[in-house]
Parts: structure tokens; sequence; C-alpha cells
């Protein structure tokens, strides 16, 4: 299955997903959605004091920065705004619970995890 496109209904779902995981504040469920070796890059990793790079690989990270990132917003809400697909990836464009617009970049494996995400913040 290894290159074979995902259709744009299963992206969509996962997108859908998504939001309901965050929404849920339940880390495991959000971890869930992920590849074991997945990885992520966020402006907000290195402002939490994690990984300089921006970028943080695997669960046991993902799931220390996000446990974090999860005591710090207690009032986290997103709001689905939009979902872009292509065959391997789903943008979700959300407001978060500041008002603030984010595009989250989630591109998937064979198996329909996510393998690699990036939070796109706008620019000011």
């Amino acid at each position: 299955m290894q290159g074979q496109p995902h259709a744009a209904a299963d992206l969509a779902t996962l997108g859908r997903d998504w939001i309901a995981a965050w929404n849920s504040r339940d880390l495991e469920r959000i971890l869930a959605l992920y590849a074991d070796d997945s990885e992520m890059t966020s402006d907000r990793i290195q402002a939490l004091g994690f990984d300089s790079s921006g970028t943080l690989r695997g669960k046991a990270k993902l799931r220390e920065y996000w446990g974090k990132a999860l005591q710090l917003v207690p009032n986290l809400q997103f709001d689905l705004i939009d979902l872009f697909v292509s065959p391997d990836s789903v943008v979700v464009f959300y407001a978060n619970e500041r008002g603030m617009r984010i595009c989250e970049y989630l591109r998937v494996d064979a198996d329909g995890k996510i393998r690699q995400g990036s939070a796109n913040h706008l620019a000011h």
C-alpha cells in the first residue's frame, strides 16, 4: 500500500478527528492519530523550552511537549474553519481559543497515521 493515495473523504475525516481529539484534551486520543516515529514542527516547540530546531521526533517527545502545552492552556478549544486535502496529507485550518487562525499540515503514512505535522501560524 506504500505510495497509494488516500481517499479525500478519509483525510477529511482525519482532520475532523484531529480537531475532536484536541478538544477532548485527551493526550492519548491525540497521540493515537500519530505514527510511532512521527515528527512535529512548530515555533512553539522552542518557545516552550524543547528542541531549538523547532522539530520533535517520536511519540515520547510529542507526549512530553503536548502534555506541557495542555497544562498551560486549560481552556484550549479548536474551531474548524476548513480542510484541504492532497493524496497524502490534510491541512486543518482552524481558530484557537484566542481567535488565532492556524493551519496544521498533517502528512500521513500508508496506514493513515500522521507521520509528519507542522503548525503554521499567521506571520505578523
